[in-house]
């Protein structure tokens, strides 16, 4: 059963002495007001008020909670008169630590926050800094990233609201620094700033700093519309006028290689030029691009792999398989897939596909440039009508909606259909080499093939899904 305590009243409180111990010896006598609430009795005759509590954060090593010991303030002091805390006033300090504690805060390192924050140690651009420090430990963006990040914060941000305290901060300063950097024209550093904001604020709840984030109100603000940015792509019914200026190319074959390669692949520019041949598996038709390479010295960026920094899987198709069974005639003997002319220890040039084009006489601005191989084999495949869209997405390495379910689960998800769908765009550049064929027209020669009783072992499942389809319709 609780011991029960007897709240203190002022009279005991005043006439409350110190103890006598068994030697004859003044010591502290602890009176007990309850819920942590003490007066203590020293033996010079000070009385003082101590909150006393289990600090649940803080374990001993028998894994109980460690005494926490605030000094409230003197109730009397020997040489002043009058009281300097009464027992009205500790009750109240009383009241409010216990609050905070069912709140899960605890006063201790409450109180060490609000000393911190007096020594301005808490402006927005220390609170920055400070999570820049554990973004760039917990992200797993690239240096690069990281650094431009608090850059943009340099030069838009801190001039505006650096100094001013954390917990001062409100919705119209930060709609403030948004609307000066729109003015600016920066779309990208408008879109990134704002999340960041989000993010920052974020950081300094989780830290006590402040209780709640004025960022959430950033969230509907109104802005002005930005044209999204279109990466040219030839279209479709260009491609044999493409794949005849490709055969007249006056390039080095390894560089025909390449950009022929990126077109069957639609992988993005850093992940094909930093590409080595302990990521084929030529056995089971896969290429695994790491979420990050092995950088090698003298090039800068070597260590990027895949775009979304997780590992992503390219299914290769058999005309992929024979382009790289050329390309190993000129870089089999070393590690790097793509290496650069004359160097077999460096890279090609990220630019290599987009002069290429130039050479070929396209207009990488307005008719074609590598980005847009990605768009042109994401239309001819939607057009098809015969794969999922989660399957093109997942191909694509694009993020889904749910980001945490994509991270486990996009390299590997759809893979059988995606080795399917592999096949059947570089089967449908090879039908376009010299005629154009519609995605419609090839998918319907598919189908008319099955429906007469032509198996075809390599749609063989796509297409069993597909008659299902139109028979059920």
């Amino acid at each position: 059963m609780a011991k029960i305590v007897k709240p203190l009243t002022d009279t005991k409180c005043s006439s409350a002495k110190p103890k006598v111990n068994s030697q004859g010896k003044l010591v502290n006598n602890k009176l007990a007001d309850g819920k942590g609430l003490y007066l203590i009795v020293r033996p010079s005759g000070t009385k003082t008020w101590q909150f006393i509590y289990g600090r649940k954060q803080y374990l001993n090593d028998k894994g109980k909670p460690t005494d926490g010991v605030i000094t409230i303030g003197d109730y009397s002091k020997v040489g002043v008169k009058g009281v300097i805390i009464s027992l009205e006033e500790a009750r109240a300090r009383r009241t409010m630590y216990l609050a905070q504690i069912a709140n899960d805060i605890d006063p201790i390192d409450y109180i060490k926050l609000e000393e911190e924050k007096l020594k301005d140690r808490f402006d927005f651009e220390s609170v920055t800094r400070a999570w820049h420090v554990a973004y760039g430990q917990s992200s797993g963006a690239q240096e690069s990233t990281i650094a431009k990040s608090l850059r943009n914060f340099e030069m838009y941000v801190f001039p505006i609201i650096g100094e001013k305290l954390i917990d001062s901060i409100k919705p119209r300063d930060l709609s403030r620094v948004l609307e000066h950097i729109e003015t600016t024209g920066f779309g990208e550093v408008y879109d990134k700033v704002k999340r960041r904001l989000s993010a920052i604020f974020a950081y300094a709840v989780s830290k006590g700093y402040i209780p709640e984030s004025p960022a959430v109100h950033l969230k509907g603000g109104l802005t002005k519309k930005k044209e999204e940015k279109h990466y040219p792509k030839l279209p479709l019914d260009r491609l044999p006028e493409f794949f005849s200026r490709l055969k007249n190319d006056t390039g080095v074959p390894l560089t025909k290689l390449y950009t022929e390669f990126a077109l069957h692949t639609f992988a993005r520019s850093s992940e094909m030029m930093f590409a080595r041949w302990n990521e084929f598996d030529f056995d089971k038709s896969i290429w695994t691009i790491p979420a990050v390479r092995t950088p090698v010295k003298g090039c800068p960026s070597s260590h990027r792999g895949a775009k979304m920094r997780k590992e992503h899987v390219v299914p290769l198709s058999r005309q992929v398989k024979d382009i790289l069974m050329e390309v190993r005639q000129y870089s089999g003997m070393g590690q790097h897939v793509f290496p650069a002319n004359h160097d077999l220890n460096k890279f090609i040039s990220e630019n290599t596909v987009n002069k290429t084009l130039t050479r070929m006489k396209y207009d990488t601005k307005t008719e074609v440039c590598l980005h847009g191989f990605r768009g042109m084999a994401r239309g001819a495949l939607a057009l098809s009508g015969l794969f999922d869209r989660d399957a093109i997405e997942r191909q694509m390495s694009h993020k889904g909606e749910n980001e945490v379910e994509w991270a486990y689960t996009h390299h590997v998800e759809y893979l059988e259909e995606r080795k399917i769908l592999m096949q059947w765009w570089s089967d449908y550049l090879d039908e376009n080499k010299t005629k154009y064929v519609s995605p419609q027209e090839f998918r319907d020669r598919l189908l008319s093939d099955a429906r007469n009783g032509i198996q075809s072992f390599k749609y063989g499942k796509l297409i069993k899904f597909q008659m299902a389809m139109l028979n059920a319709s």
